[in-house]
């Protein structure tokens, strides 16, 4: 999320049209990365349980299989990017004026796009060990990387012009390479390392299922919150460019604010999964509350925080009053659902780690569907940018009430622990 705010940060010195353009690229990119933590969830969901079980010979293959379907799919998913990254933005609405800046971003970001899908696979098998220090250790490494890269192959610097819209996508993909590289170094050195030799033993057809029905899954469910945002980022360029940008560039502060939210999501996985697999529910439940209780709490604080910061924070990205006022307007108003969100991601985590990723593709589908979109279309036209704000703050607070309900009626009721 770093390299989002870092990304923002040095596009919006090359203009006003150049923070609108990375503001219609960045629910795109979210969206495609959270295929990439579909696959995460999959493979850490199958390894994670075969641990529990006590059968690291079972998990090793299943993480086998996993790679290499995480390589398949990134390809096709790059591919497929490619195609299509001209009518893609022209539906959502962005101008003649800045798809020559999307297209210069996207271009190498969708060649690149099979270096994200094979790290996130690898870093499924680490954390589906409990490697968190390791996953994290890659992550940050990846992160560092970007903001290295980024004034320089953006703004330019020690002689070094830059290459503008582009160089933000260079500076991606170079962390994607590094992160891939110590992924593999790590996972070479745990007891699910890769062993191309053993690959025709793999059970292919079992393992493809059993990844398949919780990573499809867990990706749309990750998926559709950007898919949501691209939604409200069309009805925004009804608005006006300044609205756009603004509210990609508050975007990306709300997303770096709930990275602890995400963290908490991804390694509640791994911990309801292996106490699942042994039958330790009483513990599946422990962890449950008391994530639920950080989510409401964090979520609740970082809030008021953005809230009470939101004017000097607008200033960091752009230098037109317009667009810092947007920005400011957006925080205002989004920042108060930041505990609904953590409730849900949180939920789905945990739900996807014992096969119910079904029911956490349902509750995303109706923040989404339900909440989110039909708020957003009834208040643009009444209340314009503001509507729209408000339309995503109502979906966070019911989705985290939605994912409550689940969490009770999966982890309590269903085992006829009500009065815990």
């Amino acid at each position: 999320m770093s390299i989002g705010i870092i990304d923002a940060y040095f596009v919006g010195q090359l203009g006003a049209d150049a923070l609108a353009a990375i503001s219609f690229i960045f629910p795109i990119t979210v969206a495609l990365s959270s295929l990439g933590v579909g696959v995460i969830a999959g493979i850490s969901s199958v390894t994670s349980r075969a641990l529990g079980e006590g059968d690291p010979g079972h998990a090793r293959r299943r993480a086998n299989v996993g790679i290499v379907l995480a390589t398949m799919f990134g390809i096709a998913v790059g591919a497929t990017l490619f195609a299509l990254r001209g009518p893609l933005f022209r539906l959502m609405g962005a101008s003649d004026t800045l798809l020559p800046l999307i297209d210069a971003y996207m271009t190498p970001f969708a060649l690149g796009f099979p270096l994200l899908l094979v790290g996130m696979g690898i870093n499924g098998c680490l954390r589906g060990q409990g490697l968190a220090k390791r996953s994290s250790t890659v992550l940050i490494a990846m992160a560092i990387a970007n903001w290295i890269l980024d004034p320089i192959l953006i703004t330019g610097a020690f002689g070094f012009k830059g290459f503008g819209m582009a160089g933000a996508a260079y500076a991606t993909i170079g962390g994607w390479v590094l992160a891939l590289a110590m992924g593999f170094f790590f996972l070479q050195g745990s007891q699910l390392k890769l062993d191309i030799g053993a690959l025709p033993q793999c059970d292919w057809s079992g393992a493809t299922r059993a990844i398949g029905r919780v990573a499809g899954p867990a990706a749309f469910s990750n998926a559709i919150n950007p898919i949501g945002l691209s939604v409200l980022t069309g009805l925004l360029a009804m608005v006006g460019q300044d609205a756009v940008a603004g509210f990609g560039a508050g975007g990306r502060l709300q997303a770096f604010a709930v990275v602890p939210l995400l963290g908490l999501s991804a390694s509640i996985g791994p911990i309801v999964g292996q106490n699942f697999g042994a039958g330790a529910h009483d513990r599946v439940r422990d962890a449950l509350k008391y994530a639920g209780l950080f989510c409401i709490g964090y979520g609740l604080l970082i809030g008021a925080l953005l809230v009470a910061t939101r004017e000097p924070l607008a200033a960091l990205f752009s230098d037109d009053a317009t667009v810092r006022a947007e920005i400011a307007r957006y925080l205002a108003i989004s920042a108060w659902g930041y505990a609904g969100f953590g409730l849900l991601i949180m939920a789905n985590g945990a739900l996807n780690a014992v096969d119910r990723a079904g029911t956490a593709l349902g509750q995303s589908l109706f923040r989404v569907l339900a909440v989110m979109v039909p708020v957003g279309l009834l208040l643009r036209a009444e209340w314009g940018a503001e509507g729209v704000y408000v339309a995503e703050l109502a979906a966070n607070l019911v989705g985290g009430l939605v994912a409550a309900v689940s969490l009770w009626w999966v982890f309590w009721r269903s085992t006829g622990q009500q009065g815990n």
